[in-house]
């Protein structure tokens, strides 16, 4: 029998993928030297995360990492008759917050509902919702939950209506304030400080030229811009490449690049950080089961038998690590004129400035 043109047909697309590293890290999840895979089409990206992980090994406990939040969020919404209405419903979702914890945790084994969040908007009432998802990112999880909890809350006789499932306050897969206020996703900072002579003969730059260039292009060019809580110089391009090599949802590379770098001039060399609010990866769950991924998330370590969430913790460190990396050989390269585009002139295209 013919297959009709217009049916489903799975294919591959090709990415190239190198691993990075070592990187020397010391963090809540992860401690050690370890590579990382990076997936992508821009292959000077490896050697520059490369450079920031040489820095690391030459450093002392490395790149410094620490987990500061986690969950997964969902905003349901419901529409009332009025702002009036939509207060009381607010007002008795909160009284009977607990109520609703429990029709969490008697649907999922691993998802916990640590909050909900109303807003109202006229007659609309928006519940954003936040949750613990254990391993996985918990888009699915989350959702199911949600489903779960405007049922009930329905059932409870507010003159409400159902509005949506998801009202883009959650917010998911978009660049917007709220998630980094009230969290989404793993929230990871990463932190190296790096003697000045390392910072002369690994970095080809010194401390207060890395600092100036932080303040100049990340944060004060990113204000101008208009940037939504983020100020620093490509997070997005490290965060796709390892997303893509172990399985994540590309498209919330949107809400992961938002962060931001920051660094200073100490008298024991330069301090430098990569705040990362909002990784939201898992080990677990859709994509994770194909064989190459299934690799990938052994050869970094991520499946491990822990307790719950501590291998997504560990995966969400190395990343924020792998984002230093690029980034601080990034900002180090545009210190020097010229020496960006001449990188990328050798590595991709084999040739030399002005060649």
């Amino acid at each position: 029998m013919s297959v009709p043109e217009h049916a489903h047909r799975e294919t591959v697309t090709e990415i190239p993928t190198s691993w990075v590293g070592p990187i020397r890290i010391t963090g809540t999840s992860v401690s050690g030297e370890i590579s990382v895979p990076l997936a992508t089409y821009e292959t000077p990206l490896w050697p520059s995360v490369g450079r920031g992980a040489r820095v690391s090994r030459a450093v002392e406990g490395g790149i410094r990492t620490v987990v500061t939040g986690e969950r997964m969020t969902r905003s349901v919404l419901f529409t009332a008759r009025g702002a009036v209405g939509a207060q009381i419903a607010a007002q008795t979702i909160e009284a009977r917050f607990g109520e609703l914890q429990e029709v969490v945790t008697g649907g999922s084994r691993h998802a916990k509902l640590l909050e909900a969040h109303p807003e109202i908007v006229g007659n609309l009432l928006f519940v954003r919702f936040a949750f613990t998802t254990g391993d996985a990112s918990g888009h699915n999880m989350v959702t199911n939950a949600a489903d779960a909890l405007m049922e009930r809350i329905l059932s409870w006789g507010l003159e409400l209506e159902y509005g949506s499932i998801s009202g883009n306050y959650c917010s998911d897969k978009k660049a917007t304030a709220v998630n980094g206020i009230l969290g989404r996703g793993r929230s990871v900072v990463a932190e190296i400080l790096i003697p000045h002579e390392l910072v002369a003969s690994g970095l080809r730059t010194d401390a207060q030229r890395v600092t100036d260039m932080v303040v100049r292009k990340n944060l004060v060019g990113s204000t101008i811009a208009g940037a939504i809580r983020s100020a620093n110089a490509h997070y997005a391009n490290m965060l796709l490449g390892f997303y893509l090599a172990t399985g994540q949802d590309a498209a919330n590379i949107v809400e992961g690049s938002q962060g931001i770098t920051y660094a200073e001039n100490r008298e024991e060399g330069l301090y430098f950080s990569c705040t990362v609010p909002h990784l939201i990866v898992g080990t677990v769950g859709n994509g994770k089961h194909l064989p190459h991924i299934e690799e990938a998330l052994t050869r970094i370590g991520c499946r491990e038998d822990r307790e719950p969430g501590e291998n997504a913790r560990r995966l969400a460190e190395l990343m924020a690590a792998t984002v230093l990396c690029g980034e601080l050989s990034l900002i180090a390269a545009q210190t020097n004129p010229g020496e960006l585009m001449a990188a990328h002139l050798r590595i991709e295209r084999k040739e030399t400035p002005n060649a």
